[in-house]
């Protein structure tokens, strides 16, 4: 599956237009380290780990990648134009009209029959290998049809070359049958007509010379043709020798190459422990993980200007066999909290305990945002998980859609200067996992069970 066209996609910003298939993103996923967007559907066709952005060539890993609910609710308001009818809408309700009354297509180039639009378009992008169209320089000699995936190819053929080069001696021929005329009129009306113009003695110069050089060029052509073949011989001697030197080559490769693996061997069971430290450093068992947000000014801009809209914090768990979570913080909001809250989210992972626990996740969830100061006014705000919601079903992927608590803290306290919870460029935050508490009879008549319960004594 590929993106959304539409008759007025050209008219669009490009930030809503993939740059794998050109058409309207359709599930926009965000490379984390440039911030630029794709097609979730484009994205599962690349197989490599690390993803290169097409845009500006960052490379992405893709555990790092991110679904973009945000630019997706953005996006939802887009006006489009359908490219079958005059249907004109929004882009919320638009795949809603193509299912209606655009589910039958027929491909013209190859007669294939469609039962959706999307595979319609993604034949259209990537599959149909008859679509053939006529080279624009027809009328000058250049006959040759061709699939419209290879006009590259068809534009360096000897036969379009030529047609250039007719093209160019006829508009020096209607250019000398120009100057003829003046001329004769020059001669006939005294001094009553206009001397050619330099611009134009200049434009006759230039078609000279352009109609020298395309011959030049074809005439270099065949010579480099000719020296290829020369250097073909040469080069199959070069390989008869190279063959004599890659046998006394392989054997010194022989014991280097056992040397190497043994070297290999050793350099990832380094790797593997430095991993396996740096992630015990991180990681908490108890449902309850302190994240430390480091170069907070950074990221807030970085936020601010769209290059990365949110951040993750370290995975950690509820137990040793326990769900495996992490929180999503939106520092510059998200959705109807954009510019005026910092959004924060709690995000279940997928994990090889999945099989023995409880779904839907059904927890209660609570944030707490440091006061950094000697007052400790921690914000705390906390919420029960909706069990019909996807966010809270048992993972299918990598990561279930973030859910939380969108307007978590006004941006304008943040911002402020000297405020508590942004000390030192830094900010803590606490992720707290609530398990279900079993209560005896004995504490319900000693009235043990408060309102406050599932708070922690101390944070």
């Amino acid at each position: 599956m590929v993106g959304i066209d539409a008759r007025n996609k050209h008219i669009l910003d490009t930030k809503y237009i993939c740059p794998v298939c050109s058409l309207i993103l359709r599930e926009p996923v965000q490379l984390t380290e440039c911030g630029h967007r794709l097609c979730q559907t484009c994205l599962s066709a690349e197989q490599e780990t690390t993803i290169k952005c097409r845009q500006c060539q960052t490379e992405t890993s893709r555990i790092e990648m991110m679904f973009d609910r945000g630019f997706t609710n953005e996006m939802k308001s887009l006006s489009i134009d359908c490219s079958f009818c005059q249907w004109t809408g929004i882009l919320n309700n638009y795949q809603e009209h193509l299912d209606q009354f655009h589910s039958n297509l027929n491909c013209e180039s190859c007669d294939e029959h469609f039962n959706s639009v999307d595979k319609f378009n993604e034949h259209k992008v990537f599959e149909c290998s008859k679509l053939i169209v006529e080279c624009i320089l027809k009328g000058l000699g250049c006959n040759e049809r061709f699939i419209c995936a290879k006009k590259k190819n068809h534009y360096l053929t000897e036969q379009h070359q030529q047609a250039i080069i007719k093209l160019v001696h006829q508009i020096s021929s209607q250019f000398n049958d120009r100057q003829m005329d003046i001329d004769l009129s020059r001669s006939t009306t005294a001094g009553a007509c206009i001397p050619p113009t330099v611009q134009f003695e200049e434009v006759y110069e230039m078609l000279n010379i352009l109609a020298s050089d395309i011959e030049t060029l074809v005439n270099d052509e065949q010579r480099l043709r000719n020296e290829s073949l020369q250097m073909q011989v040469t080069l199959t001697t070069l390989k008869e020798e190279s063959s004599k030197l890659k046998l006394s080559v392989e054997e010194l490769n022989t014991f280097l190459e056992g040397v190497k693996q043994n070297q290999d061997i050793l350099n990832q069971d380094f790797v593997s422990l430095q991993e396996k430290i740096n992630d015990l450093q991180y990681i908490s068992y108890d449902g309850t993980l302190i994240w430390k947000i480091k170069n907070f000014h950074e990221k807030m801009i970085d936020a601010q200007s769209e290059r990365q809209t949110s951040i993750y914090s370290p995975p950690f768990y509820s137990s040793t066999t326990g769900y495996k979570m992490r929180a999503r913080l939106y520092l510059n909001g998200d959705g109807n909290a954009r510019r005026t809250h910092m959004s924060l989210f709690f995000v279940l992972m997928r994990s090889l305990n999945d099989s023995i626990l409880k779904f839907p996740f059904n927890y209660k969830v609570s944030f707490c945002l440091y006061d950094q100061t000697s007052a400790q006014r921690h914000i705390i705000d906390s919420f029960r998980p909706d069990i019909r919601s996807n966010s809270f079903q048992r993972p299918r992927s990598d990561m279930n859609i973030a859910s939380g608590i969108p307007k978590f803290f006004p941006l304008d306290m943040i911002q402020q200067e000297g405020n508590p919870y942004v000390r030192d460029d830094t900010m803590f935050i606490k992720i707290m996992y609530s398990p279900p508490i079993f209560i005896s009879v004995a504490d319900l008549r000693t009235d043990a069970v408060t309102s406050n319960r599932f708070f922690p004594a101390q944070i």
